[in-house]
């Protein structure tokens, strides 16, 4: 089996972009943005999770199969907050007498 050597530029490329999105994310953090802080926080969150899949957990090169396993964990953790959030944001419709 060949594996896919990353050079070392590629490396310091990512951790460079990495340490701009946490910078970025510890700036926002101390903005008051109202609602879109948390959005922020999690789309850079995301974006970092995918570049260290992707580069340092060399998800980028790896086979098929692990793309569809990844992409099935993906979609079974979209399911549970799905269903995290549903029970949370509905909590407030129950009415319970005395209260």
């Amino acid at each position: 089996m060949v594996e896919h050597v990353e050079s070392k530029k590629v490396y310091f490329t990512v951790f460079v972009v990495l340490m701009v999105l946490t910078f970025i994310t510890i700036q926002v953090a101390f903005m008051d943005l109202g609602w879109l802080n948390n959005i922020l926080a999690l789309g850079i969150a995301v974006c970092k999770a995918t570049l260290v899949a992707l580069f340092f957990m060399h998800v980028r090169y790896s086979t098929r199969l692990t793309w569809v396993v990844i992409l099935g964990g993906l979609f079974w953790l979209g399911i549970m907050i799905a269903l995290t959030l549903s029970d949370y944001l509905t909590r407030s419709w129950l009415t319970y007498p005395g209260h």
